[in-house]
Order: structure tokens, then sequence, then C-alpha cells
């Protein structure tokens, strides 16, 4: 088994499963945010997300690799965002992520092998172990890294996300086109 610090490394291994990749899917609390929670003095949850997260699920969308969030809890900041990103599969409050999954890839017709998951702890465990590519955070959950293909250089909720999009991205040879959108921008 590799060491924590040889699974940040892009090998050929890493770029083929990252290649194959149709389906993104990701947690929520520890990934898209930080693992943090704030309460208001309203009861309202307050969650933070990366805005450049946020670019590369478009930038998947633009080349059209899908994105779903399967995720534990529920919380309305996290409908409000995949709202405003057009991520169409959100799924909040699953206690069955593997199930929930495997539901969505037969409606999809995409195969376990095609898909890529981040997750963050050990309630992600199934998931990423049935997935063609597993990925988690920097900071996620202590023996994560034991049991995934890929460990992301930046935290969870900090550019992790966006990270592995471009990582899926440039495994397809669709980085440099996504990149020379924004160069080539009249003024």
């Amino acid at each position: 088994m590799l060491n924590v610090s040889e699974k940040h490394i892009l090998g050929p291994d890493i770029l083929k499963k990252a290649r194959s990749v149709r389906l993104l899917v990701l947690d929520v609390d520890g990934v898209l945010t930080d693992g943090g929670i704030v309460y208001t003095q309203e009861g309202i949850q307050v969650q933070t997300f990366h805005v450049r997260d946020g670019l590369g699920i478009k930038l998947l969308a633009n080349n059209n690799i899908e994105t779903a969030i399967i995720s534990a809890r529920k919380s309305d900041a996290v409908e409000k965002r995949c709202f405003e990103l057009g991520i169409r599969y959100v799924f909040q409050a699953v206690k069955d992520k593997l199930s929930c999954l495997s539901t969505l890839l037969s409606e999809l017709g995409i195969d376990y092998e095609n898909v890529c998951a981040m997750g963050d702890d050990w309630v992600d465990l199934p998931l990423l172990k049935r997935c063609g590519f597993s990925v988690t955070v920097k900071d996620g959950a202590n023996f994560m890294a034991d049991h995934v293909d890929y460990v992301t250089n930046a935290p969870g909720g900090r550019g992790a996300v966006r990270e592995v999009c471009e990582l899926i991205l440039n495994a397809k040879g669709l980085l440099e086109r996504s990149i020379s959108r924004y160069l080539n921008l009249p003024a």
C-alpha cells in the first residue's frame, strides 16, 4: 500500500482512472465545505463554500461531465449552492449513499468505474471503495488515505474539489481548452 505522501502523485494509474470519469460524486461537509457548521441565534445553519470549487464544477459541466451531491445531512444552503452551480443530482439526508448512487447510475446509464467519488470520513468509505476513482481531502479523517486512490493537496472546502476537477479535465485532455476559453475573451 502507498504511503499518504505518494497518494498526492499524479501517476499513470491516477490519470487513467481520471480519464474515464463521467460523473463526479461529492460529499458536502468536509469536501465542499471545511466541515464547520455555524448556527445563527435564530437557529439558521450557515455553511461556507469556496468559489473556485464552484467554477471547477461548472468547467466539468461545460465538458459534459456530470456532478452529483450525496450527503448524509440536509441543508438549505446546499440546495441553494447546487442550484447556483446547475447541479441537477442532489441527494440529502441519505442514509445509504451506495444505494443512492446505484439508483442514479442506473438512471444515467453510467458504470461505477466511470465515477469519481470524493469523501472525507468513514461514512463515505462504502461509496469510495466501489467507484472507479476514489478521492479524499488532505484533511480527511484518520485512515481515509489508506482506502482511496488519491489524496488532494488542498483541504476540504478550500479548493480540493477544484483540484480534482482540474485533474479530471487534464487527464481527458480538456484542461487547456477550458483555460483558453478565459484567455480568448474579448477585451
